[in-house]
């Protein structure tokens, strides 16, 4: 059986949830969500509060939806509760972000500007020119869109420019002439040249 899947989900404070035949209904005050289920396989309880996810069998196939369920189950739980949040920057001189209605507008060094339509499901802001904040019930959705605006410039190693997550660490390299210069010599043309012959010292 699924460790993941053993374990109970406690039901926070407004939020309640509808278990049919084959979906899970939760509603809390960030909205509502549905978790698809296969109940050939899987039993869902709800008992004073707190969710069960049961396998039907023993077998591997029970014990995966086991942990896939329950880990859905669990984070639209939380997104209609809390909520999920996706907080990136943008390194670079002239790089900037910008909303107009329901559309995020990127300046980040091409030659026409990247536009996003901000999914209706999302929030997104702009507190500076140069961070953007996503926000949502939906963990998948708000990670994706994240994701999708992360890979339109994604940080280079040597600069750290490009757009990132908040608390991404981007190792850095060292550049190709930097190493040279760092490096001592050791090439051809650091070797001293012999005197010509009958040459005067």
């Amino acid at each position: 059986m699924s460790r993941k899947g053993n374990k109970v989900i406690h039901l926070p404070q407004g939020v309640t949830v509808q278990i049919n035949p084959t979906d899970v209904n939760v509603n809390g005050s960030g909205g509502a969500l549905v978790v698809n289920y296969p109940n050939d396989i899987l039993v869902i309880t709800n008992e004073n509060g707190q969710i069960r996810v049961t396998p039907k069998t023993k077998a591997q196939t029970g014990s995966i939806f086991q942990g896939t369920v329950y880990s859905h189950l669990n984070n639209a739980i939380a997104g209609v509760s809390t909520g999920f949040k996706k907080h990136l920057k943008i390194v670079g001189v002239g790089y900037k972000a910008a909303l107009s209605g329901n559309q995020l507008t990127l300046a980040i060094g091409f030659s026409h500007p990247v536009v996003f339509t901000i999914p209706s499901n999302l929030k997104v802001v702009c507190p500076t020119a140069t961070e953007i904040i996503i926000t949502g019930n939906s963990k998948q959705a708000v990670g994706q869109f994240a994701a999708q605006v992360r890979a339109v410039r994604e940080p280079e190693p040597y600069n750290g420019k490009g757009i990132m997550y908040s608390d991404e660490i981007i190792v850095r390299k060292v550049g190709k002439t930097a190493e040279g210069a760092s490096g001592g010599g050791g090439g051809a043309s650091a070797a001293p040249k012999p005197a010509a012959k009958g040459a005067k010292k």
